[in-house]
């Protein structure tokens, strides 16, 4: 297993363990992402747009607004509206107007966008299990622990 200094190809030492843990942190995050595009790219996603229907699908019935969706997402947003556009534009989600509050829109994930996430739950199992299935599940509850202590202390 090669460090990230010997990955990188970096020469000098890192100043700290901090920032080492945070270089290999962003390193770690770039290949498994890039990994992830490679695999939703053949349905025509990319892995926000895949976050934006898992989580219209956890929405259910009631939908959300692109406000709550964009509340959501694993990484930051700022067009939320375009990745909805896209999405409805593929037939995965439906728009229309909050009958309670006129202002809002309520996106919904149809039967087309569950399609879609059934057929990657396989592919997706098998992704997960290749990228990290090697770490043990001692280290990965560890790992986790981890990261939810540094995110809490961002």
């Amino acid at each position: 297993m090669k460090s990230i200094q010997d990955e990188i190809k970096q020469t000098r030492p890192f100043r700290t363990l901090e920032e080492e843990a945070a270089v290999s942190l962003a390193r770690t995050a770039a290949v498994m992402n890039n990994a992830f595009l490679e695999l939703v790219k053949p349905y025509g996603l990319t892995p926000t747009l895949y976050n934006v229907l898992r989580i219209l699908r956890g929405a259910g019935e009631r939908g959300l607004c692109r406000f709550e969706v964009r509340d959501r997402l694993i990484a930051p947003e700022p067009d939320v509206t375009r990745l909805l556009d896209r999405l409805e534009r593929a037939g995965h989600v439906t728009r229309e107007r909050d009958q309670v509050n006129r202002r809002q829109v309520k996106a919904r994930i149809t039967s087309s966008g569950l399609d879609l996430l059934d057929r990657l739950e396989e592919p997706l199992r098998a992704f997960h299990e290749q990228h990290l299935g090697h770490v043990g599940k001692d280290r990965l509850s560890a790992l986790i622990d981890a990261l939810a202590a540094t995110r809490a202390g961002s």
